[in-house]
């Protein structure tokens, strides 16, 4: 797919909305020199596919400058959303990523983040490198909050730790060929939801060539599905009602960018995230690795961490925690509780895996993921409870399930076996993938009390499985 430099620069101009005749190609100098050899495609089903490569600043340049005009209006989304539900203003983010996380990130994803914020800067987007920083974060200000909150004697707003995401990897004796099959669906809210469409193909001076999907403008995949040049592929899922944070320890997203780059082996990518823990978004880690056909399961709590592995068998999550102990110690989860949106999917997930052991493929994998069965009601309900979550379609309205900042539910998806894995592909549909569309205006009818999102709220439309695989 490569192609020469003009062709691609006139491709990431057109594609960000600047003004070109069809027959204009830029000149050379028009184009910054660390943009050679990135590239990004026309939106694909919803996605948009972009190429990086380089030294850590050009790969964030090529970041910042590709998807310019989406980092903004991501940014803007993460400022509303984070302002909005903690009380505290964007000056307060911008602080604790200066002071708080800055001093704990290492000097590679410093020049990465730098490079976003030159890049941004010079396609027109002034963003500096405290608003990149927050917007990475994005998935961490609900931990840091809390703790910010306690330690100063203030009443936490309702900013919870939302539950995201429904995953599985499997492998033996569960899938059709015995090799691992892994898939996952991002749970958040729909006003970012309906932006984590990038497709990032990234090939690091240093490290493992990675295909992830994320959303514009960060360095790690933040819902997570990557999968690497050493047959490693990685998912999560959020520990559900879950406390606890380190500000002197090493910011998540840092640590799984770090892990996802650097792991050929389960047991790598495990090191490296315990390696400075600070519980900022913890999660279930799912972890398929095609060499050893193995898989993982680490579940990162802040004090308590377990890693388990497996040649035959699988792993599920749903933001249902397994270790007593961190159950106990850092959440307030009821494993008990029947009705909860944890609970319901990680018992349909044992429900799935046991009905199609010997059959699990990506075919399956897909179905699993529009799987609308709601174990509570015991019957075929679209809600919070279903695999593919429907949170705005639920009667039951707010709870802890859900994010304090607004109607979410399942809202894109990815899926990946073994073959795919070793070309460093897989497949994923944007939207729900049971193929009903979220429209915003009727949403917002329906929830008046979301009317603060209308400015940015728009449709998330159900778009079809794609292939998605690294360029030549």
């Amino acid at each position: 797919m490569h192609r020469s430099l003009a062709i691609f620069a006139g491709l990431i101009l057109t594609g960000i909305g600047l003004s070109l005749s069809p027959s204009a190609t830029p000149r050379a100098a028009e184009t910054p020199s660390e943009i050679k050899g990135a590239f990004r495609l026309p939106e694909k089903n919803g996605w948009t596919f972009v190429h990086l490569q380089g030294t850590p600043h050009e790969i964030g340049f090529q970041n910042g400058y590709l998807l310019a005009p989406e980092i903004a209006d991501a940014l803007k989304v993460v400022q509303l959303e984070a302002t909005h539900d903690s009380k505290k203003d964007w000056a307060f983010f911008r602080d604790a990523a200066q002071n708080m996380m800055w001093p704990h990130i290492e000097q590679e994803y410093r020049d990465e983040l730098q490079g976003i914020s030159d890049g941004a800067t010079a396609h027109g987007v002034k963003i500096d490198l405290w608003d990149v920083v927050a917007l990475n974060a994005a998935e961490e200000w609900s931990y840091y909050v809390k703790y910010y909150d306690k330690q100063h004697g203030i009443q936490t707003a309702s900013l919870g730790v939302p539950e995201h995401c429904s995953a599985f990897v499997a492998t033996g004796s569960y899938t059709k060929d015995g090799k691992a099959v892994i898939a996952h669906n991002n749970w958040t809210g729909y006003l970012d939801g309906e932006r984590w469409t990038i497709i990032y193909d990234i090939t690091p001076a240093m490290g493992k060539r990675m295909l992830m999907d994320g959303l514009p403008g960060v360095i790690h995949s933040a819902d997570d599905f990557v999968t690497n040049s050493a047959g490693i592929t990685i998912t999560e899922t959020t520990i559900g009602h879950f406390s606890g944070y380190d500000p002197a320890a090493i910011p998540e997203f840092v640590r799984a960018r770090k892990a996802a780059q650097y792991s050929a082996s389960i047991d790598d990518f495990a090191r490296i995230m315990k390696d400075g823990n600070n519980g900022g978004y913890a999660n279930t880690w799912l972890i398929a690795d095609i060499n050893r056909n193995e898989i993982g399961r680490l579940e990162l709590g802040l004090t308590n961490v377990t890693l388990e592995k497996k040649t035959d068998g699988y792993f599920v999550g749903s933001n249902f925690p397994i270790n007593e102990s961190l159950i106990k110690e850092e959440t307030d989860f009821d494993p008990k509780d029947m009705s909860q949106s944890a609970t319901a999917r990680h018992v349909r997930w044992e429900q799935l895996m046991a009905q199609n052991k010997g059959k699990i493929d990506v075919a399956a994998a897909q179905r699993f993921l529009a799987d609308h069965y709601d174990t509570y009601e015991k019957k075929e309900d679209a809600d919070e409870r279903t695999l593919d979550g429907h949170i705005d379609l639920s009667p039951r309205g707010s709870g802890d399930w859900m994010p304090p900042y607004g109607i979410a539910g399942a809202v894109q998806n990815k899926a990946a076996d073994a073959a795919m894995i070793g070309k460093i592909s897989f497949t994923a549909a944007a939207g729900h993938a049971c193929g009903k569309d979220f429209k915003a205006a009727k949403h917002l009818q329906a929830h008046p009390e979301f009317d603060w999102q209308k400015d940015l709220q728009r449709n998330m439309d159900a778009h079809p499985w794609t292939s998605f695989s690294v360029t030549n």
